[in-house]
């Protein structure tokens, strides 16, 4: 089969535009992507979209209503927080089945402001189980970010070490909502959402697309290899049944099994990565996915945090898009848009925030409801 290759991505700056639709937003990142690849629509042979809001709305057909329609398959797909990196997995899938040399996958999302997850239960009424607001996203990782405390003995301010370290991150990052330095002080006495999680310690509700070219060997050799990233590995995986109480659900499994299956896919271990764009939904979670995805040993992620291992010019940089938590957090577009800050600092062009000689990159979403996607890619 062939390997397959990223030949163009890019994102718009994310923020919040509400003059705009879903498809002109998704438009934009399409027109970005196919500019960096020096390709057109008309050289596409499928798209893959991403959203997860819209999703019965057609959103990829609409968006080839803005650049161009052309007859192609369109496929559209949601999977929670998972939405962008499952398009963009699809896109790879159908080139490694020898369906197509040249496809564009495309991650786009509107957001409102206030909760995820903030619906409660809705018609059923307040759960048997657990507290009213214990299945609220902020909740769901304070208690998971809390066990790891119990367990290892993390504490708040090493959580809110991890705001202050994307935040600093965000300012070298022209795309970025927000980018503004955090102080310690000013991250621990914000706004408490949801203890440990204060409000700079969640990520951001905001609009935002991302999109790539994806082709085969073949055609990346046609066209020119020299900024071109390689898919070295792309994993997904759901959670399998456990007898557990699901009103505070476990937030690691899916995650460790599709970093096993990537590291064995792409043949390195977490030691080869040079940096790593991984799901800061909340700064809690970004704490208990170093271990997860093999960064540091077991109970060491808070010392990771307090040492720099995880910041710039660290042993394993993460996050350097400044995270979902300064970036913003787009659902349908994130996978992608992490793909994108992986792929820049493959090809050397991520500037002040750049990883020093990046070789290997990973990047990896986690939608809550048992969606996780990691890729690795590789500097050509």
């Amino acid at each position: 089969m062939s390997d397959v290759y990223i030949l163009g991505v890019d994102m718009i700056k994310f923020g919040r535009f509400p003059e705009q639709t879903v498809p002109q937003l998704g438009a934009k990142a399409a027109l970005l992507a196919l500019d960096d690849a020096g390709l057109r629509i008309q050289d596409m042979e499928a798209l893959y979209c991403g959203n997860l809001y819209q999703a019965s709305g057609m959103v990829g057909q609409r968006i080839l209503q803005e650049i161009g329609q052309t007859g192609i398959p369109v496929v559209n797909v949601a999977n929670a927080c998972a939405t962008g990196a499952t398009a963009f997995r699809e896109a790879w899938m159908a080139i490694k089945a020898g369906a197509y040399d040249l496809v564009l996958a495309v991650g786009v999302e509107q957001m409102g402001k206030g909760l995820l997850g903030g619906g409660g239960a809705g018609k059923k009424g307040i759960p048997t189980e657990g507290l009213l607001g214990s299945g609220t996203m902020p909740t769901v990782f304070a208690e998971a970010g809390m066990e790891h405390a119990r367990k290892y003995g993390t504490t708040f301010e090493q959580f809110a070490k991890v705001s202050v370290k994307n935040h600093h991150h965000s300012t070298l990052n022209p795309k970025a909502m927000y980018q503004i330095e955090t102080p310690l002080e000013t991250v621990m006495n914000a706004e408490m959402i949801s203890y440990p999680n204060t409000k700079l310690m969640c990520s951001v509700n905001v609009d935002g697309s991302a999109a790539a070219v994806l082709c085969s060997e073949k055609k990346a050799r046609e066209l020119g290899m020299k900024r071109a990233v390689r898919v070295k590995a792309s994993v997904m995986t759901s959670d399998p049944y456990t007898e557990r109480d699901l009103v505070m659900p476990d937030v690691n499994t899916c995650t460790r099994r599709a970093a096993a299956k990537a590291y064995e896919m792409a043949g390195i271990s977490p030691q080869d990565l040079d940096l790593v764009e991984l799901h800061d939904c909340f700064a809690t979670a970004e704490i208990l996915h170093y271990e997860n995805l093999g960064l540091c040993a077991e109970g060491e992620a808070g010392r990771a945090i307090d040492e720099g291992w995880t910041a710039l010019g660290g042993r394993s940089p993460v996050n350097l898009s400044g995270g979902l938590l300064s970036k913003g957090h787009p659902l349908g577009a994130t996978g992608i848009a992490n793909l994108y800050e992986v792929a820049t600092h493959l090809r050397g062009e991520a500037g002040k925030r750049q990883a020093p000689d990046a070789r290997f990159g990973l990047t990896h979403v986690i939608g809550l409801g048992s969606a996780c996607a990691i890729h690795v890619l590789e500097r050509v």
